[in-house]
């Protein structure tokens, strides 16, 4: 009886998956409705809380579709070449699912919007591994990694660990800012007392206030620039890192327009007003980062250049 060597031994060749463009969307759009069904509650939650509050988390309703957008960039590297699912991906959606209805049923510490997101990281990760196999993957981790990390309202919990710190910035910033334009303020913790005509308004720089959440926003805007747009990784560190100062600012800004319309109307430094000047400040802010985007972008043209200039001479 004659055995084969293990050398020469033949084994089933990796499976491959290839399917049409429009089985592809149709399979696409069952799996979306099914994906929302199962986590369902906390897409509710989320897109509550994201309309509720615009100005703070509206982004988070935006982040979908720029990750979708990363992946439409790499879509010819990902149809290179045939799908090989990887079946260990189903382990991966089953224990993403679990872990979601755990923290939906179990102990009441778990039932937080940031823990019950971890379960829907992980069936993403795990429905990734499946239908594209871990050679596709490579080429959507990133795009699935910054969804989730800002696609969700991050906890007032978590927040709070360097809101306080803010407060404290935007309020003496703004306090600096008004008595230089010749309002008279004066500052006392997170409180603003303007006088006008010799009567105090205060201007409380809540929580609402700190900037902590143009921040998040702030954050979320820079990565994906600096994803898309510079190809030097101490460019893409230098344009995220330049977004904490510039959200610091324009939060100094925007609780210095406050007391500048108090001025004119004291209800406009309460209210559903906060809201609506965020939004008002975001613009600006914008246009602010896409200034820095074009400065760092300049550095790489000159370095071009000059690497040319001297192998010419």
């Amino acid at each position: 009886m004659s055995m084969t060597p293990p050398a020469t031994r033949d084994f089933p060749p990796t499976s491959v998956v290839e399917i049409s463009t429009r089985t592809a969307i149709i399979a696409g759009g069952v799996l979306v409705v099914l994906l929302v069904s199962v986590f369902w509650e906390w897409f509710r939650r989320q897109v509550a809380w994201a309309s509720h509050e615009p100005s703070d988390w509206g982004h988070t309703l935006i982040i979908p579709f720029v990750s979708g957008y990363f992946v439409w960039m790499k879509r010819d590297l990902i149809l290179a070449h045939p799908f090989r699912p990887a079946w260990i991906g189903v382990l991966i959606v089953v224990f993403g699912i679990a872990w979601y209805m755990v923290c939906n049923v179990g102990p009441a510490g778990l039932a937080h919007h940031n823990i019950r997101a971890t379960g829907l990281g992980i069936t993403l990760i795990g429905l990734g591994v499946l239908l594209l196999g871990w050679q596709g993957m490579k080429y959507v981790w990133f795009p699935l990694f910054y969804m989730l990390v800002f696609a969700q309202t991050v906890s007032e919990r978590f927040l709070n660990l360097v809101t306080y710190r803010m407060q404290d910035i935007s309020a003496k910033g703004a306090y600096v800012l008004l008595n230089l334009i010749g309002i008279q303020t004066d500052h006392a913790g997170n409180v603003l007392t303007i006088l006008k005509d010799g009567d105090p308004m205060q201007l409380n720089v809540a929580e609402a206030c700190s900037g902590m959440r143009m921040l998040v926003a702030f954050l979320a805007l820079g990565v994906a620039m600096a994803h898309v747009s510079l190809p030097k990784l101490w460019q893409q560190i230098a344009l995220v890192a330049l977004g904490i100062p510039i959200s610091i600012f324009v939060n100094v800004l925007r609780v210095a327009s406050l007391g500048i319309l108090g001025m004119f109307d004291q209800d406009f430094m309460s209210g559903e007003f906060h809201h609506m000047i965020g939004l008002v400040w975001l613009l600006p802010a914008f246009f602010s980062y896409l200034g820095v985007l074009w400065v760092l972008s300049k550095f790489l043209i000159e370095e071009n250049e000059t690497q040319v200039t001297t192998h010419a001479s």
